[in-house]
């Protein structure tokens, strides 16, 4: 598909940390794609890969070593999820609607497959993990409105985007095997409901703030007089 494409009059808006290093990566890699592997390829693989990411972090729940497995389809999501889009491009078939369109919905699959599988493997209570996975939606479909109504196309905030979150979450999958739960404020709390609290904190902020920005430049934009 042509992968993470923008509907026609919008800009794509991508400033994570990894992203000059990204872009170049994946450039590299989609010149040395095999002919007979196209986007609609990659972005199955992606989304494949997290349920079997999902299906690992169900699994780990009676061993632990599964976790890694856990990281390692994380990677080919990466791999799928973020070169469709860049291979769509460098091959120029793009398929614009049809791949904003594709790529979303194979990313709210993917986002209930991994976060589900999460909320059964003992290693994040299920609440945290429902509240993360509502927290996703809404950010997604405030980027999807702002998409069509401001014109931007987000991909990135605060200097995080997806692969940056991938990354967290391999390390977070490292810490699991040594230290599951962690003392806080006289407590004894699950190490991924402590970082799952402060991640929905933090997405909460970025949708009221990005409400708010969204809000206020359409206003100006359809000032009445």
């Amino acid at each position: 598909m042509a992968g993470k494409e923008q509907v026609k009059d919008t800009r794509r808006q991508q400033e994570s940390i990894l992203a000059p290093l990204e872009k170049r990566a994946l450039l590299w890699l989609a010149a040395r794609m095999p002919s007979r592997v196209n986007s609609d390829h990659l972005t199955l693989l992606g989304m494949s890969a997290m349920f079997l990411a999902g299906l690992s972090y169900y699994l780990s729940r009676w061993n632990p070593l599964y976790l890694h497995m856990v990281s390692f389809w994380l990677v080919v999501n990466w791999f799928g999820d973020s070169l469709d889009g860049t291979l769509a491009r460098y091959r120029n078939r793009l398929r614009p609607k049809y791949g904003y369109y594709v790529d979303h919905v194979a990313d709210m699959f993917g986002h209930m497959f991994l976060l589900g599988g999460l909320a059964l493997s003992g290693y994040m209570t299920e609440s945290i993990a429902i509240g993360l996975l509502i927290l996703f939606y809404m950010l997604s479909i405030n980027a999807y409105l702002a998409t069509y109504s401001v014109g931007i196309f987000k991909m990135s905030y605060w200097l995080f985007g997806p692969t940056e979150l991938r990354v967290l979450l391999i390390i977070g999958n490292f810490a699991l095997l040594y230290r599951p739960r962690v003392d806080l404020f006289g407590g004894n709390y699950l190490l991924y409901d402590v970082g799952g609290l402060i991640g929905m904190i933090g997405m909460a902020l970025i949708l009221l703030i990005s409400i708010i920005k969204n809000t206020v430049t359409l206003y100006n934009r359809e000032r009445l007089d």
